[in-house]
C-alpha cells in the first residue's frame, strides 16, 4: 500500500478482524469483511451495519456572514428547505446539497448542519474538505466567517439498519431523552472547536458524540462523530450491545450496493463533470413551485438554467443479477441497437427480486407468495435523451449484453424515514 495513503483510527482494527482493504478517496478502507458482501448487506436490512466513515471530512463555518456564505455557495436553499411547506434550516437539522462550480458542475455533494444561528457542519467527501474549504475561502469576500477544516481530526461511525436504536440505546446515557425529538435528518450534540463537546449527548463511559439521523444506505439509522481516540471504543461497544442481534462490521462494497439500492449517488461518479441537472435528485436544486427558475441565487445557477450541453440521468434496475462493468468501454443501448449513454453505477441489490415485472425486496414485509428473490442489477445511466420510467435499455460492455429497465425508484420499503417510536 502506498506510504501516502492515509488510515482511520479503526485501520488496525479492520487489518486485525480480516477486512479485505483497498484506497478509496486516499484511505485504505475496508471492502468486506469475512462473511463477504451479501451477508453485509442484508444485516443491514434486517439487523444493524456498522460503518466505518472516518474517511469523511467535517468544515466548521462560524461567524455572523456564515450562512449568507452557504447560501451562495452551496445548491439548497437555507431558507426553504424543511418540512412540506420548506421553512428555514433551524438548528438542530441537516440538509442535503451540493456544491457546484461556475459551470453547473459538482465539485462535491454533502450535508449542512446548522448547529447555532451562525455555526455550520458541513460533511463532505473523503479527500474533499480542503477542496470545500478553500471554495468557500475564496467566496467569504471578507465575510465574519470562520472556515475550520477538521479533515482527519474526527472518527465517524454509521450504524444502519431497523435495529440501530435498540443497539446504540444500549451504550447511550439516557437513551429515551436523546431519541426523543429525533425526526429523520436531525441531530443532537455540539462541537467546541476540534471536538464534541461534553453534555447534550453522551455514552455510558462519558465520552460526547455528535448524533445524527442521517446515513447512506436508504435504511433506518445513525451516524455517530466521536474524537478519533475514541473511535474504537465506540466500535467495539456497539459490536458488543448488537452482537444477539446480528449486528455486522461492514466495508465498502456493501455500502455501495445499499446506497444504490436506495438510489443515492456518489460524487464523482453518478454526480461529477457535467450539469447537475435532470437527475433523480433534483430535490437538492432550489426549484420554484413550476421549476422554472430558483428561490434563490447560488454559484452554478446561470449554467443550470441555460445549460450548454444536456445529459440525463437515469436509475434502472435488472431483470437478474448480472452486472455490467462501469466505464468507458461500457455502453448504454436502446433495444434497436442506438448507443445513447454510459454506465456511471452497476451493482447488485441482493435483496430484490421480480414478480409479475414488479420489482419485490425479501425484507420488506409484504413479499408476494410465489415470488423468487435472486437479486437484481441496479444503478444509474448517464443519457443522451430523456427515457420514461418502464423503458428497457441494454447494458453492454464487449459480447456481455444485459437488458434492464428504466425506473423512478428501486429497493422499495426502505425504512430510513420511520419514526425512532417505531424502530424500537
Amino acid at each position: 500500500m502506498d506510504s501516502t495513503v492515509k488510515k482511520t483510527p479503526l485501520h488496525a482494527w479492520h487489518c486485525d478482524h480480516g477486512a479485505n482493504m483497498a484506497d478509496f478517496g486516499g484511505y485504505e478502507m475496508p471492502l468486506w469483511y469475512g462473511g463477504g458482501t451479501r451477508e453485509e448487506h442484508m444485516a443491514v436490512l434486517t439487523s444493524a451495519g456498522l460503518f466505518d466513515t472516518s474517511h469523511m471530512a467535517v468544515i466548521l463555518v462560524d461567524g455572523g456572514g456564515a450562512r449568507g456564505l452557504l447560501q451562495e455557495c452551496f445548491s439548497k436553499d437555507l431558507d426553504r428547505c424543511i418540512g412540506k411547506d420548506p421553512g428555514p434550516l433551524v438548528p438542530g437539522r441537516a440538509v442535503y446539497g451540493a456544491f457546484l462550480n461556475e459551470k453547473g458542475h459538482v465539485i462535491d455533494d454533502a450535508l449542512v448542519y446548522k448547529m447555532a444561528s451562525d455555526r455550520f457542519m458541513v460533511c463532505v467527501n473523503a479527500g474533499m474538505g480542503g477542496a470545500i474549504a478553500m471554495e468557500l475561502e475564496r467566496f467569504s469576500d471578507g465575510r465574519l466567517s470562520l472556515i475550520t477544516d477538521l479533515t482527519d481530526s474526527l472518527g465517524k461511525i454509521d450504524i444502519q439498519g431497523p435495529g440501530a436504536a435498540k443497539i446504540l440505546g444500549a451504550v447511550l446515557k439516557d437513551p429515551e431523552a436523546v431519541f426523543d425529538s429525533m425526526p429523520y435528518f436531525s441531530f443532537k450534540g455540539h462541537f467546541d472547536d476540534r471536538a464534541p463537546r461534553a453534555g447534550q449527548v453522551k455514552l455510558l463511559d462519558g465520552t460526547p458524540i455528535l448524533l445524527s439521523r442521517t446515513g447512506y444506505t436508504g435504511e433506518f439509522g445513525f451516524e455517530l462523530f466521536v474524537i478519533p481516540e475514541k473511535t474504537e471504543a465506540v466500535w467495539t461497544a456497539l459490536l458488543k450491545a448488537g452482537k444477539d442481534a446480528g449486528i455486522r462490521p461492514c466495508g465498502l462494497a456493501s455500502r455501495d450496493s445499499l446506497r444504490t439500492g436506495a438510489v443515492l449517488p456518489l460524487s464523482h461518479q453518478d454526480i461529477g463533470g457535467w450539469a447537475f441537472l435532470n437527475h433523480p435528485w433534483d430535490f437538492a436544486l432550489p426549484w420554484d413551485a413550476e421549476k422554472t427558475a430558483f428561490t434563490k441565487g447560488f454559484r452554478g445557477d446561470t449554467a443550470l438554467l441555460s445549460p450548454t450541453e444536456v445529459f440525463y440521468t437515469a436509475a434502472f434496475a435488472g431483470f437478474d443479477p448480472r452486472k455490467v462493468p462501469a466505464g468507458e468501454e461500457s455502453c448504454v443501448l436502446t433495444e434497436d441497437g442506438e448507443a445513447i449513454g454510459t454506465i456511471l453505477t452497476c451493482t447488485t441489490d441482493v435483496a430484490l427480486g421480480r414478480h409479475q415485472g414488479n420489482i419485490v425486496s425479501s425484507v420488506s414485509g409484504s413479499l408476494p407468495e410465489g415470488a423468487k428473490v435472486r437479486g437484481l442489477s441496479c444503478g444509474f445511466v448517464k443519457l443522451t435523451r430523456a427515457l420514461a420510467p418502464g423503458t428497457t435499455v441494454v447494458l453492454t460492455h464487449g459480447k456481455r449484453k444485459v437488458p434492464v429497465e428504466i425506473v423512478s425508484d428501486i429497493r422499495p420499503g426502505r425504512t430510513a424515514r420511520r419514526p425512532i417510536r417505531e424502530m424500537l
